[in-house]
């Protein structure tokens, strides 16, 4: 699955921020099915930064959330984050996609 997070940061913050979001990267790729991701910033608006990661399956992503070391290391970043959904299924040639339906637990 693959996981997106963009960020609005005044440029004034984007050296603290940058170190931040790298610290919550770093704190993510040590949970279980983390699978890559990277750090960037938009080249037309420097003021836009983007964390993209690749896991396992929802359920790594999810669990990596509520770890400790992530939940002190990277959930204040990544609550900086604008408010979209950030979580896709990848889409491959003759795979069947998920249907519509909520994937939390009530």
């Amino acid at each position: 699955m693959l996981v997106v997070y963009r960020f609005g940061v005044p440029a004034a913050e984007g050296e603290s921020f940058r170190a931040d979001l790298q610290t919550a990267r770093e704190a993510l790729a040590a949970c279980a099915g983390y699978v890559g991701g990277e750090v960037g910033r938009n080249v037309d608006d420097p003021e836009l930064w983007v964390l993209s990661m690749r896991w396992e399956n929802v359920g790594s992503y999810r669990r990596a959330l509520s770890s400790y070391d992530v939940k002190l290391r990277a959930v204040a970043t990544l609550s900086r984050a604008i408010e979209e959904p950030s979580a896709y299924e990848l889409v491959e040639p003759g795979a069947t996609l998920n249907i519509e339906s909520p994937r939390s637990i009530g």
